[in-house]
């Protein structure tokens, strides 16, 4: 009998998230930086055997939201919580147990298999670990808990193993050769926003959305051109720099990254424009696939 079914991952910020959901399929799907927000739409990636089909899901920290934006991001976090059929709940170490408690007691009422993942326990001692696993134990007492380390790929061989027995009967939900539903302009945008979060400082970063405005490929090269708008026009300068020396050293960063994902040569233009308060406009928002 074939298995098929969705695994969805969630948690608060900078939990290890997206390292995991690389882990897990073998693939960079995911960006990684050190900043919360990173990751602002739900990203599957799909594990194909004969046997199975694993449908992994990324999805955004749990936040209070501030705008409109990050109202879109936590309604990826509930339709995630509706369609899964086994959640890994992403922990850490170092993590308060009752930050964003709403969640938690969503997480404890749900009927399906839930998978406490305390992250980082490279990071701590044997006896914190016992301690904080107790903890969770009383907080979701129907999930199994699972001390791994996604970063050192440590323990997780057990979680795969442990999908798996519980993945359901079905046929599989998407083509055997597909390994993620987001189109490749997608994954041009998220690098080139990636490297605008490890370069840049403050409000920058978070107020950048980026458009694939054209994407050609041809038998050697992929020419790609892509917009990077931002809030207001004094952050434009910031963004491009002294001589434009910022935006340059992003643009080889981000076209690096494209070839080996691609794994094809790459001519990468980049040009800087305002929408103004974009995270806060409802058709912006949509427009962006949010």
């Amino acid at each position: 009998m074939h298995k098929s079914g969705f695994v969805n991952i969630i948690g608060n910020p900078n939990v290890g998230k997206s390292t995991l959901m690389n882990v897990l399929t073998n693939e960079k799907l995911s960006i990684i930086t050190s900043k919360s927000q990173t990751t602002r739409h739900r990203i599957m990636g799909i594990v194909n055997t004969e046997d199975y089909q694993i449908v992994f899901s990324d999805t955004p920290g749990i936040l209070k939201p501030n705008y409109k934006l990050q109202n879109s991001m936590l309604k990826f976090v509930d339709i995630a919580l509706d369609d899964a059929d086994i959640i890994l709940y992403v922990t850490d170490v170092f993590e308060t147990k009752n930050k964003n408690i709403e969640y938690i007691e969503k997480v404890k009422k749900l009927d399906i298999p839930v998978f406490l993942l305390l992250n980082k326990i490279d990071l701590s001692t044997q006896d914190k670990i016992i301690s904080i696993i107790k903890e969770w134990e009383i907080i979701l007492p129907n999930a199994r808990v699972f001390p791994i380390s996604a970063l050192h790929k440590f323990a997780i061989d057990n979680i795969f193993t442990n999908i798996l027995e519980l993945l359901p009967d079905s046929p599989a939900y998407f083509a055997k050769d597909q390994i993620t539903d987001k189109p490749a302009k997608f994954f041009v945008s998220e690098i080139v926003r990636e490297k605008i979060l490890l370069n840049y400082k403050k409000e920058v970063p978070y107020a950048v959305e980026i458009e694939v405005e054209s994407f050609k490929e041809e038998e050697k090269i992929i020419r790609i051109r892509v917009i990077i708008y931002v809030e207001r026009e004094s952050q434009i300068p910031i963004l491009i720099g002294n001589k434009g020396n910022a935006l340059k050293r992003i643009g080889i960063e981000a076209r690096k990254d494209i070839e080996k994902f691609f794994e094809k040569k790459v001519y990468l233009e980049q040009y800087v424009k305002v929408k103004k308060n974009w995270r806060n406009d409802k058709k912006q928002l949509e427009r962006f696939g949010y």
